[in-house]
């Protein structure tokens, strides 16, 4: 009975060390978030590493299905609709596989996202979108594969995949014209001073229509008795986008006296450049 009771100990003891022994993933999980235009994206993947191997061509075999990653499969959530090449992709979640040639892959978004690894065979009524990638080479080896999200403007970005001495990207593009367009005309159905100098100084920053621009931004400053400068700022901006140099110049020296007023060295140098620029003194 004494030997049970200490094979039952030292057995318990055994388990017990062992259950507070932690070791690193040899793929650990990353996830990375970023919101394009006005929608939300998140990237969940692994992180598999060379470790020593040849990757691409031998490790990830050219022409076979690969799950993007290791462990489960690689998943992308859009908040918004977005558009692959010619297909737009419903907002929601997708498997992303590749499957790695030489000089191209075919990146595949999937609406069965859930599980490890890549299917043997692709159910085609699950393949959302397909794209075909060039390859592009890099001078130095990255160690870890890795997923990033790069080139963002307000209308588009590029999912990048990153391993060994091999760079892909996929470009995405999202509705954000749409939805601020959308808002726009909604909020200038009661419009104040926030709206009316938001929906200009969108239309100056994506190239819009500035005589409307203009025209948002004068009932914007008439409703407020003292425009901060860099207010002022933009509305010197959106005059001389629109030809009224004359205009800009007064506008500018505006903000100049209220920017010296508020010790803003950033906003005194601004101006002061511009004013030079339109001819000014």
């Amino acid at each position: 009975m004494k030997k049970l009771v200490l094979f039952v100990f030292a057995l318990t003891l055994m388990v017990s060390v062992n259950a507070q022994i932690e070791t690193p993933a040899p793929s650990p999980a990353g996830k990375i978030e970023q919101v394009v235009g006005l929608t939300d994206v998140a990237i969940e993947y692994s992180r598999p590493s060379m470790r020593g191997r040849t990757i691409f061509g031998d490790l990830v075999p050219y022409g076979k299905i690969w799950r993007t990653g290791a462990n489960a499969r690689t998943k992308v959530t859009f908040s918004d609709n977005v558009t692959v090449g010619d297909t737009e992709l419903k907002a929601g979640t997708y498997a992303i596989f590749t499957i790695p040639q030489e000089k191209t892959w075919e990146v595949i978004f999937y609406t069965d996202y859930a599980g490890g690894g890549a299917p043997a065979e692709l159910d085609e009524s699950k393949v959302a979108a397909r794209v075909n990638a060039p390859v592009y080479p890099i001078e130095v080896d990255i160690q870890s594969f890795t997923i990033s999200i790069d080139d963002i403007t307000s209308n588009s970005a590029v999912i990048g995949m990153m391993w060994e001495n091999t760079y892909v990207g996929v470009e995405f593009k999202v509705a954000t014209d749409k939805k601020v367009s959308a808002s726009i005309d909604k909020a200038l159905n009661g419009p104040g001073f926030n709206e009316y100098y938001a929906a200009a100084t969108y239309y100056l920053s994506e190239g819009k229509d500035i005589n409307k621009a203009k025209e948002w931004i004068d009932k914007a400053m008439s409703m407020t008795k003292e425009p901060r400068f860099w207010q002022l700022r933009q509305q010197s901006l959106i005059y001389a986008k629109s030809g009224d140099k004359k205009g800009a110049i007064e506008i500018a020296k505006k903000s100049l006296a209220a920017a010296t007023k508020a010790g803003n060295a950033d906003y005194i140098k601004m101006n002061n450049d511009s004013i030079k620029e339109w001819g000014g003194k």
